[in-house]
């Protein structure tokens, strides 16, 4: 096959998991119109995520605009086979009390409040993956490759719609933590890098499930390189390991958050 075909047939055996390739990074990432849209999301998730062999540092961000509470967070670290860095935009249907929050479901943005977010990762100060899109969810896979959420830099901006509603989550960041100095704000849009997370981590409460799981997800990594060393990008590494062991591959693509409760993946 040439390129062409190889990434539309790449993309067809993706999309049933809400994901698709981007050749110019060599990074799958998720598509607009993901089944995942449907479902919301809230902190039960995290705190269950190494269960499923993600480990991964979090930062919630919730704040208050327009007569209801959002949710924009940021993750960065380990998914089974993938290492990845994410940002998730989601609002609740009325303002929920600061106690309420962690317990409530945010629902994804519908298409007319979709903002522009730019996501670059970054291991050990080596530039990974930058995906610049208008989105609900924007991720970024590197397949294969093993990491430590501490080894991972996520560099960050999201340009809002008015003035008002990027100074509410400027105010959330603070509230989370960040200082005025680690925030940089322009032509309505914010910068910033989560590098240490300010807040808890879920994954520190299970701390020897997250190394096990860590374990598995090297063991798995280390097997997925050994088996795909014929290739060396991600496009032919992952077509080679579905027409040789197809059903390994579909595991190895649910990646993300795909494989929670009541959001079991394909």
């Amino acid at each position: 096959m040439d390129r062409c075909e190889k990434i539309c047939r790449l993309d067809d055996l993706l999309k049933p998991f809400g994901f698709q390739y981007v050749p110019g990074e060599d990074v799958v990432t998720t598509t607009l119109d993901a089944w995942q849209r449907e479902f919301g999301y809230c902190a039960f998730f995290d705190e269950t995520a190494v269960h499923f062999q993600m480990v991964f540092d979090c930062e919630p961000i919730y704040f208050d605009y327009g007569q209801k509470t959002w949710l924009i967070e940021f993750w960065k670290g380990q998914y089974g086979l993938n290492t990845g860095g994410e940002v998730g935009i989601y609002r609740a249907d009325t303002l929920i009390n600061p106690g309420e929050r962690r317990s409530a479901v945010f629902h994804s943005i519908p298409d007319e409040e979709l903002l522009p977010i730019s996501l670059e990762l970054y291991k050990n100060g080596r530039r990974k993956c930058r995906l610049q899109r208008k989105h609900w969810w924007l991720t970024g896979f590197c397949v294969g490759e093993y990491s430590e959420p501490e080894e991972l830099t996520m560099r960050v901006s999201i340009t809002f719609p008015e003035e008002e509603m990027l100074e509410c989550f400027y105010e959330g960041l603070k509230n989370a933590g960040y200082r005025t100095c680690e925030l940089c704000v322009g032509c309505k849009t914010i910068f910033f890098t989560m590098k240490t997370p300010h807040g808890s981590q879920p994954r520190r409460r299970a701390a020897g499930k997250g190394r096990w799981q860590q374990w598995k997800n090297l063991m798995f990594c280390r097997l997925y390189q050994l088996v795909t060393s014929p290739f060396s990008c991600t496009l032919d590494k992952i077509l080679y390991l579905y027409f040789l062991l197809p059903g390994s591959c579909r595991r190895m693509l649910r990646m993300g958050r795909n494989v929670f409760p009541g959001r079991k993946g394909i």
